[in-house]
């Protein structure tokens, strides 16, 4: 799925980060979201390395990254923490600054990336969130109905890794199908995303979730002062959760200084449900 392009495990301070890279130009990071890989970039990363380096990445907890343990308050698989991977990640690749794209749980660790290392990141594009802490602070019962794996995963363990890991494939297509279009996801997308979700990787993900109503929150508090300076493209689904909760341009333009972006027409997972329109979008805006 990523013709061309080499693969790597990179040691960082916190994890082994499983990456893919390849193309030329200016760096680009991609960071996918939950309960996905890397692979969810495959339809649109081959026309990405056309004009940029592009490094795909495995977040720490899921597919061949590490999963280390979470410790205390959950404080491993911060978005801080998180991020700090990437960073080194590019450094070690040779990139001191870079665009990063993150969709869901990537989008949400390039949020922090944006606000603890300003001077890495140039350009920033969010796909299909609003920040952690609205989403928390303005939880509703509508919310809480779209979002219930929210406060499922976040729940003391191992109780949702007990019941995920009962029958990990049902659980994978009814999240996926749910925010998403079943035909979206290509036949060895999907073999790798059911690969990738073993014993390890339930727990290290519900590890992420906790974090995000843990540690993330208290370090979303303290930086409420903070917004992020570069420019920031929201993208986010017409047909998906995010067009009925939020006005997605207002919530990130509340953390951030300079917001534009669009809805198109799919639901959550933007760079299979709509590869064309996605893909235009992040070139206009990186190209900027």
């Amino acid at each position: 799925m990523f013709d061309g392009f080499k693969t790597a495990d990179v040691e960082t301070s916190g994890a082994t980060i499983h990456v893919v890279h390849g193309g030329k130009g200016p760096a680009l990071l991609l960071l996918h979201g939950y309960p996905q890989t890397h692979v969810m970039w495959h339809k649109i990363a081959p026309a990405l390395a056309e004009r940029f380096t592009v490094v795909a990445c495995d977040l720490r907890g899921y597919g061949d990254s590490s999963k280390p343990p979470g410790g205390g308050n959950h404080e491993a698989y911060s978005k801080r923490a998180m991020a700090l991977d990437q960073v080194e990640v590019m450094a070690h690749l040779g990139f001191e600054r870079f665009a990063v794209v993150g969709h869901d749980r990537g989008g949400r660790v390039a949020h922090r990336m944006a606000l603890d290392h300003p001077v890495r990141v140039s350009r920033f594009a969010v796909l299909d969130i609003a920040p952690t802490r609205k989403m928390y602070s303005e939880t509703n019962q509508s919310f809480a109905t779209d979002y219930y794996h929210w406060f499922f995963l976040i729940q003391p363990y191992d109780f949702p890794e007990t019941l995920i890991g009962a029958n990990p494939e049902v659980f994978l297509r009814q999240k996926m199908v749910k925010f998403g279009s079943a035909d979206a996801f290509t036949s060895e997308a999907w073999a790798e995303y059911v690969r990738c979700f073993d014993a390890a990787a339930i727990h290290a993900t519900c590890e992420d979730y906790r974090a995000a109503a843990a540690i993330d929150l208290e370090h979303d508090e303290a930086d409420l002062s903070k917004k992020v300076g570069c420019p920031l493209l929201a993208l986010w689904g017409a047909n998906g959760a995010m067009e009925k909760h939020y006005d997605v341009l207002a919530a990130w333009r509340e953390r951030a200084l300079d917001v534009r972006g669009q809805a198109l027409p799919c639901a959550h997972y933007l760079a299979e449900e709509a590869p064309e329109e996605t893909l235009a979008a992040l070139l206009e805006f990186l190209a900027d």
